[in-house]
């Protein structure tokens, strides 16, 4: 459990494992590379993710500056020891080196500084969309969990994140504080891409 920038105690449940869970909740960048990591893998799978990398780095958190520094197939190999830490470790590992050299590039390697100071939802999802490996979508769905989940809430960010960030919805992983809504939103996941083929084959 860690506090948040108002003094409350927050706690993340989206890993759906304890250890992973704290971390994601006390470390920017760990949140950021699960973030990253979510797609074409299941969302426990992706956010446990920054937890064995730093495991397997040797410490209790993420460094931007050492993983931009790091060996390109030394890092490679931490994704894909088995288990692998991605579907598709060799790529997934080139695209967190890249964010984290563009983190080191242009807020000084700290991930909290591509929030910290935004004014604006828009000014905010376009610094996320500015990301390696974030597109408009990605970058929509982490402005909603840091809305919801992380109190960073610049004027406008609900819009910005658009329907992401509608209270009470169950659409991502912004909206996962447990198993229930995590089961909410696999559901929804599911009829959406049961929508998307049905228009397909109509």
């Amino acid at each position: 459990m860690t506090k948040s920038d108002n003094g409350k105690a927050r706690t993340m449940r989206i890993a759906q494992e304890p250890e992973a869970d704290e971390l994601l909740g006390r470390s920017p960048l760990a949140a950021l590379v699960g973030m990253l990591l979510d797609q074409q893998v299941p969302m426990e799978w992706a956010f446990t993710g920054p937890f064995t990398l730093a495991q397997r780095m040797g410490s209790d958190d993420l460094d931007a500056r050492e993983i931009a520094a790091y060996d390109p197939d030394a890092f490679t190999e931490l994704f894909t020891a088995k288990p692998a830490l991605h579907r598709y470790p060799g790529s997934m590992a080139k695209r967190v080196q890249q964010l984290c050299r563009h983190l080191v590039a242009e807020y000084d390697g700290q991930a909290a500084a591509v929030w910290a100071d935004a004014a604006t939802g828009g000014e905010l999802l376009k610094r996320l969309n500015a990301l390696p490996g974030f597109g408009t979508q990605k970058a929509q769905i982490f402005l909603a969990l840091l809305g919801k989940q992380f109190d960073v809430r610049p004027t406008g960010w609900r819009e910005a994140a658009g329907a992401y960030g509608e209270q009470g919805s169950h659409r991502s992983v912004a909206d996962i504080t447990g198993p229930d809504s995590l089961a909410e939103v696999r559901a929804f996941k599911q009829q959406a891409k049961a929508a998307a083929r049905a228009a397909r084959s109509g």
